[in-house]
């Protein structure tokens, strides 16, 4: 598997577990939200908190980078 695809399927996975995730604290916490609304909650936030691949070539060889609001720096994958 190519490194481009590796990022991409961990940009997938990464934003579909953290936004179902956040759905269901939402559907927890306000029950009455508009489906609508609390999707666009969910998603804008999730946006904001998934962290971000990247395919980048480093020394001749593919590499997976990831960079998240939680780390301080850029972290090899």
């Amino acid at each position: 598997m190519s490194a481009k695809s590796r990022a991409f399927l961990y940009n997938f996975l990464s934003f579909g577990l953290i936004f179902i995730t956040l759905r269901f604290i939402v559907n927890f916490l306000l029950p009455e939200l508009n489906y609508w609304i609390a999707v666009t909650i969910s998603g804008f936030t999730t946006i904001f908190l998934a962290p971000r691949f990247g395919a980048f070539e480093k020394q001749g060889r593919e590499v997976v980078l990831m960079k998240w609001i939680f780390f301080k720096d850029i972290k090899e994958v």
